[in-house]
């Protein structure tokens, strides 16, 4: 709560004096102006530049405005036609300082440790208009409400502390800030809010509403992220989306993003606050059902964009209409509607392939996932309520019918449901733990809170729901009890924390008792201890146990000593433990009235114990009780259910399990006995029948590969768990259970038309069993390795195998005893990951596909004959990675289609011809993992891919596919996906088995053309394209074709002849004359890939060169005619490569100004614009160095498929011609340094490479090479002494000291550590100051400064939140430049004078003079000698003209990126 003297709310600027100026600070246009909406005076913040112009509270960043208030409250207008930003710094409650951003200048949602960026729209907006972008000439009043507890839970797991500090920047009208913990309505009035439950907006703070107007035609409201109120109010109309739908969607698409919209918009919710256009799209509601799905999620990609449907870290924001519910956990953010039916989640726009949802959960086949001993009864005893890893079943006993609570990402730890039936609260296990409670009736997540325990162990409620209580470990594994408050949160009220308690005895068991709920009892190791709440307080008193205080206690239960008597002196307690014992304790007394013991007595040679008795002797570990008024049932880890009367004189029935029985509860009516098992099975026990039923059986380890049968609609699944099991699909019942104890089984099959599977094993061995004997059959031991896949052919004929070891096997099954007809040694690529989707038969049994012999290669071979007939090199198909791309699954399409598709390591899906090899479509950024599995339907119009922990399903029958609709509840990646034999269902095997409907009608007629659109024409349409109209915009003159010999090689155009210039003559074709084209992807990319040491996640830090996305000019080459030639010639090109580094000269005394685009070095005039075009490299170019006499310009680029190594041209400034040519590496260039007297040329080879190399400049030649021992992100001369070079690295500065000897130099080196007390991490850019100082940026925003001549750090502060990438000096000024995209100018002067005192030195002498925030990451810069100007690059291909003196950022040249229609891509444009 906040401090009371901000209760009920606080007016900021009014507390904080900004009139007076003496506790905020205000920069730039602030003016105070009178606005004739409002009516009064509001302050005017007005400015080219956003950060040049604001008003910040508090004065001083050292200082904190201390605001505890929940919810801020910014009152403000934009100005029409501008920018404008909105920073908050946000201290968490573990002193973490993050700033959250919001700004119409923001183009997606970014999101950091330390920083949140926000899109900030200010108008609805049609699906079809951009989200982002300048505010509208109509722009309104906003009341932007902000909770900033939720923001700091959703979207980084943080508990909110306070707000520290505010920067309100240009250009925008503020009228004032208010903080309170009180969420305020402002759009209703007095009348209308006494009988709804909100709190209306005081005076104070409410905009003016004239007489009969409404108030929201007049402002907007924006709440982020979304209340969820249960005010009746009308849903949304024109939604785009089915009233019942969850909507979810993942990170890099624009959401989530605020859009303050025209209409009301009370209950809008995060991320995205959309009022669609009329004509976006409406359906039908749903029909109700009687048996109400709250299922899962689905979500939906947009994959309109060139670069696909990408996934960041697959959190998938959310939006909903009206009267939701949201939810949040471990950084996921789930909003599920009251009368949600079908699971549906979705991203952008509105428009998708119908039915939406195509797929909705039926079935689950799992139980356990964190542990088994959670399984409840409900109230009525009509279903149980049990965990199934990430998903919450709940089994109606006589039907066997399933529903299911989605929305944990982890696997729930813990369950409890109060005694009507009202409320379900459960906990996830992945630390911190994220609690829901749940509507049991409705299925709506009522409220989600992060538990202040670590890991929530075990929870109780009190009977009525009003308690709620949880057991777990802090972040210290102490041992913690918190008691919640609940009653309020069905009426729309929160959770209440009500007490909490750290006990340093064991908890095993916690239950809150039924006679006062105020009383609690806990037992574990040695301690039972009885709990009241009172005062706010948690106290405890311990038991006592007299000799059986060392016993190892596992559970309790209350019993009532006399019927219908709840006063607490009448309740007793037991207690069970390890050894067998159970005491009976008198919770009034707290003493042991009774001592029992169960020992395994049985008859002499009977195999069934005659009778239980309770004396001496070894006991039976009891692991659960439950305790109903007539009976006492006992489970133990002998596997045995006993019941026994409150006397325990007599076991009164018994039930064996398979294996220990690890929970039991008792049924309210107390005729059912539910028992679960730590080997996965679910049961209850019938006191009146005395039959056992088996509710559910489960894997107790990740499931590997699943096969489907279908006369018999049986489904078999192979675990890591060494199990085979057969299911029936109808009921979801266990049918057969095949163990082995020596062997793991690996991969399963079925046959088509005998009652018989095929299982391999990890020994290698292939075995058949009769599912009507339940035996083996047959077994074959062909392999050396473990098997990683098996198929067969739809007629059943043959049987294929390939194993670990590379090996391929094929069987003949035409009769029972089958036979192996031949096996081929490396074949199957060896090191490939086990997939079930690693061999694949076509649907008529012809052809036979496989990953191999290498992971780049997929072979197609014929079934029978195993003849190779195609063998496509995967690896030349990734024209954008920075490492070789690699196939991971293979399917066949339809046979009358002729497609293979092929799941790619670049997380791409590639549809080929399976007779010719050629590119059909592609599907770009399906996922940013790699996918196991992949299958498409019969009819072939939908595409199943597991992808991660989620299942993606693809409209592969439309080119224009808006993306994929997505569903989750799985809680680990899975690893298998397959369409039911009757295309009727879909099955998903990870942690569990999860059975899915296709709410698509069936098409049993569907004809197939012989080709799809981009068959025919050579050019695809949205993210299906054809990779021939991504390379040249043209459709390809010829088709490869395949040749045995030489396999074909997927490049789209003719790769042109060694030397040529990669032109293409069509006259052969037809052509009415020759065209050069102006990119071609026949080049394959220089493959750049990042050592081990520099893929460590680095945040901020700034990234090592890769070459550019599939468009840029890299990968697509600008090619010139020949200069006698008369057709096109280059006049311009627009762009700049945002994706080198330090790939920017400018000379202010000379007025050279050099950049790269792509493959060439633009030379322009900045007087006239007029430019020259420097060509020759084969690659896109890394980076340049201009010598210090301004006469020469080295650029490097990577490796080309005409090149072995990276080239380095030395080109003459006057006349603009290559003089030199060398190849220094085979890796890129990082790295170029002219010495101080231009007499060397260093180079840097990336981190794969790990090369440092001289160059003498007189003739080129090598002069010294040495491999560095680690990844190294720049070098740089001493400009005070060619002698010296620097180096830095991964935590070390390497100085390196150069001696002539004649004509050799020779190379001495010091290796210097970072202090630890920097804490620095890597160091990621130098440059030297005045002699003998050193500056160093690191990857966490720190620079860093040394004495070269001690080799020591002696200061070092924080100048940014991000990565320093770029560090400059000149005079007694520094500049840096950060991933963040901030640009620093530092006053350095007084550094000097602190290297006197070591490394006590301070920071408080080096201060920053100017901040400017660019559109990227910066990486390069150059400055004239007074750092008074310069120009700038960052990583959006933007080049800025930075004055410091004014403040200002002027764009120069802007790229692009992503690609652009009919152009270039993010290198830019030529023309």
């Amino acid at each position: 709560m906040a401090r009371a003297w901000q209760h009920p709310f606080l007016n900021v600027f009014r507390h904080f004096r900004v009139d007076e100026w003496k506790r905020s600070a205000k920069q730039g246009d602030v003016a105070v102006v009178t606005d004739k909406t409002l009516k009064g005076a509001v302050y005017r913040i007005r400015g080219s530049v956003s950060a040049a112009n604001y008003i910040q509270l508090p004065k001083s960043s050292t200082q904190s405005l201390g605001l505890t208030g929940r919810y801020l409250y910014v009152l403000f207008r934009p100005l029409p036609s501008k920018h404008f930003v909105i920073h908050l710094d946000v201290s968490s409650k573990d002193n973490q300082v993050i700033r959250v951003s919001f700004s119409n200048l923001f183009k997606e949602f970014k999101s950091t440790a330390t920083w949140l960026q926000f899109p900030l729209v200010l108008e609805a907006r049609t699906p079809q208009r951009d989200l982002v972008g300048l505010a509208p000439s109509g722009a309104r009043w906003t009341c932007l409400q902000l909770d900033l507890q939720d923001v700091l839970l959703v979207y980084l797991n943080r508990c909110y502390g306070h707000l520290k500090s505010i920067r309100l920047c240009a250009s925008l009208l503020v009228r004032n800030l208010y903080t309170s913990d009180l969420c305020f309505e402002p759009a209703i009035s007095g009348a209308q809010w006494a009988k709804l439950p909100v709190t209306p907006m005081p005076r104070e703070m409410a905009f003016p509403v004239p007489k009969g107007e409404s108030w929201h035609d007049r402002y907007i409201h924006v709440r982020f992220p979304s209340e969820s109120l249960k005010v009746p109010s009308k849903p949304i109309e024109k939604s785009c989306s089915p009233p019942e739908a969850v909507l979810l969607g993942p990170g890099p698409q624009p959401l989530p993003c605020l859009v303050a919209s025209s209409k009301p918009v009370r209950f809008s919710v995060s991320p995205v606050v959309q009022t669609p256009s009329p004509t976006a799209c409406g359906r039908a509601p749903v029909a109700p059902r009687p048996f109400p799905e709250v299922s899962l999620s689905q979500e939906r990609s947009d994959a309109s964009n060139a670069d696909g449907p990408g996934f960041h870290s697959l959190e998938p924001w959310a939006q909903v209409e009206a009267s939701d519910v949201h939810t949040a956990a471990a950084g996921t953010h789930v909003l599920t509607h009251e009368s949600a039916e079908v699971p549906v989640a979705r991203t952008g726009s509105c428009e998708g392939f119908l039915p939406d949802p195509v797929l909705r959960l039926k079935g689950v086949i799992g139980f356990g996932g964190h542990g088994t001993r959670q399984a409840l009864w409900t109230p009525d005893g009509a279903a149980v309520v049990y965990p199934c890893h990430a998903v919450i079943v709940v089994l109606l006993v006589d039907t066997g019918e399933q529903r299911f609570f989605l929305g944990h990402t982890d696997k729930v730890s813990a369950l409890a449901l109060d005694g009507s039936s009202s409320l379900l609260a459960s906990a996830q296990a992945r630390a911190p733990s994220v609690m829901r409670l749940w509507d049991f009736q409705t299925g709506r997540c009522l409220c989600l809170f992060r538990s202040p325990m670590h890991v929530v162990c075990s929870l109780s409620f009190s009977d009525s729901g009003a308690l709620l209580c949880g057991v777990g470990k802090d972040h210290h594994g102490r041992t913690m009890v918190v008691a919640w408050g609940t009653g309020q949160v069905g009426l729309g009220g929160e959770v209440v924390v009500l007490a909490k308690a750290h006990t340093d005895f064991d908890v095993q068991a916690f239950r809150v008792t039924f006679f006062d709920e105020t009383r609690m009892a806990s037992c574990g190791q040695g301690s039972v201890r009885l709990w009241r709440l009172r005062g706010g307080a948690l106290r405890s008193c311990p038991v006592d146990l007299g000799e059986h205080h060392a016993l190892q206690f596992t559970d309790l239960a209350f019993k009532q000593a006399r019927d219908g008597c709840p006063e607490p002196s009448a309740a007793m307690l037991l207690v069970c433990s390890r050894s067998g014992h159970i005491l009976e304790i008198d919770c009034q007394r707290m003493v042991v009235r009774h001592a029992r013991r169960l020992l395994p007595t049985r008859t002499p040679g009977g195999p069934h114990p005659q009778k239980q008795t309770f004396s001496s002797g070894p006991g039976i570990a009891i692991s659960s009780l439950s305790v109903s008024p007539a009976m006492c049932a006992v489970g133990s880890e002998d596997g045995f259910l006993r019941l026994w009367p409150l006397d325990f004189s007599s076991v009164l029935l018994e039930a064996e399990h398979e294996g220990p029985v690890s929970s039991v509860c008792v049924s309210p009516d107390g005729l059912r006995v539910l028992s679960a098992t730590s080997s996965g099975h679910l049961g209850f026990l019938d006191t009146l029948s005395r039959v056992y039923h088996m509710l559910a059986r489960s894997h107790t380890a990740p499931v590997l590969a699943l096969a489907m049968e279908q006369r018999r609609g049986q489904l078999a699944t192979v675990s890591q768990d060494r199990t085979v099991r057969i299911w029936d699909l109808a009921t979801l019942q266990q049918l057969y259970d095949f163990t082995s104890s020596e062997e793991a089984p690996c991969a399963v099959t079925f046959h088509p038309t005998r009652p018989t599977f095929f299982c391999g094993f990890s020994s290698g061995a292939v075995r058949s069993f009769s599912l009507e004997a339940a035996e083996v059959l047959v077994e074959h031991t062909c392999h050396r390795g473990a098997v990683t896949s098996l198929t067969a052919t739809p007629d059943g004929r043959l049987l294929f195998s390939s194993c670990s070891q590379g090996s391929l096997a094929q069987y003949s099954c035409a009769d029972p005893q089958w036979h192996v007809l031949r096996v081929a040694a490396d074949m199957v690529c060896p090191d490939a990951p086990a997939s079930p989707s690693a061999l694949a038969v076509s649907r008529d049994g012809r052809l036979l596909a496989f990953v191999g012999p290498s992971r780049c290669t997929v072979t197609v071979m014929g079934s029978a004959s195993l003849d190779e007939l195609l063998r496509v090199d995967i690896g030349t198909l990734d024209l954008a990675s920075s490492r070789l791309d690699s196939a991971m699954a293979v399917c066949f399409g339809p046979a009358a289609l002729g497609h293979l598709l092929v799941s790619t390591s670049s997380n791409r899906v590639v549809v080929l011809d399976a007779v010719s090899g050629r590119i059909i479509r592609e599907l770009p950024g399906v996922h940013p993992e790699p996918c196991p599995s992949l299958t498409l339907s019969e009819d072939a119009r939908f595409l199943l891919i597991a992808a991660g922990r989620t299942i993606k399903v693809w409209d592969y029958a439309t080119q224009a596919s808006p993306g994929p609709q997505v569903y989750i509840g799985h809680s680990e990646p899975v690893q298998a996906v397959a369409f039911s034999p009757d295309q009727q269902q879909v099955l998903s095997a990870g942690d569990a088995v999860f059975l899915w409907d296709v709410l698509a009608a069936t098409e049993s007629d569907q004809s197939f053309p012989g080709a799809p659109p981009a068959c025919k024409t050579g050019l695809g349409a949205g993210p299906l394209e054809d990779a021939a109209s991504r390379a040249s915009e043209l459709p390809r003159q010829q088709v490869p074709k395949p040749s045995q010999a030489s396999p074909p090689r997927l490049g789209v155009c003719a790769r042109p002849p060694e030397g040529g210039d990669g032109a293409r003559d069509t006259r052969n074709s037809g052509a009415p004359r020759t065209t050069y084209l102006a990119s071609c992807k026949a080049f394959t990319p220089a493959r750049v890939s990042c050592s081990p040491h520099s893929a460590k996640a680095l945040g901020h830090r700034w990234p090592c060169w890769a070459p550019a996305a599939s468009g840029s000019p890299s990968s697509q080459g600008t090619c010139l005619p020949p200069a006698s030639g008369g057709w096109l010639r280059l006049k311009a090109v627009v762009g700049y490569s945002g994706n080198g580094r330090a790939n920017m000269v400018w000379r202010p005394d000379t007025g050279f100004f050099a950049y790269t685009c792509g493959r060439l070095v633009v030379v322009e005039d900045l007087h006239s614009g007029a430019q020259q075009h420097w060509s020759g490299h084969s690659a896109e170019i890394s980076t340049l160095a201009l010598s210090h006499s301004a006469q020469v310009l080295a650029s490097a680029s990577g490796r080309s498929s005409t090149t072995a190594h990276c080239q380095i041209r030395v080109w003459d400034v006057s006349g603009g011609l290559c003089q030199h040519l060398i190849f220094p590496h085979s890796t890129t260039v990082l790295a170029l340094a002219f010495s101080p007297d231009d007499r060397l040329l260093v180079t840097l080879g990336d981190h794969d490479g790990r090369t440092l190399a001289l160059w003498g400049t007189a003739t080129y030649d090598l002069v010294s090479s040495t491999r560095l021992p680690e990844p190294v992100h720049g070098v740089a001369f001493n400009p005070w002494d060619t002698g010296e070079l620097t180096c830095v690295g991964q935590g070390t500065v390497t100085f390196w000291l150069l001696q002539l000897r004649g004509a050799d130099i020779s190379l001495q080196v010091r290796r210097e550590p970072v202090p630890e007390a920097v804490g620095a991490g890597e160091l990621t850019s130098l440059c030297y100051g005045a002699p003998p100082l050193l500056y160093c940026g690191t990857s966490s925003g720190q620079v860093c400064v040394w004495d070269t001549r001690a080799g020591r750090c002696f200061l070092s502060w924080e100048a940014d939140d991000g990565g320093i990438g770029l560090l400059l000096f000149s005079g007694s000024r520094l500049v840096s430049g950060s991933s963040t995209g901030r640009l620093c100018l530092w006053a350095v002067g007084a550094v000097s004078e602190l290297r006197c005192k070591g490394s006590g030195a301070r920071s408080s002498s080096v201060f920053m003079e100017h901040e400017l925030v660019l559109d990227g990451a910066v990486v390069s810069a150059s400055f004239d000698d007074s750092v008074d100007m310069g120009v700038v690059g960052t990583t959006a291909g933007t080049l800025w003209f930075v004055s410091w003196a004014e403040g200002t950022s002027t764009r120069l040249i802007s790229g692009h990126r992503s690609k652009k229609s009919h152009q270039s891509g993010r290198g830019g444009s030529c023309l």
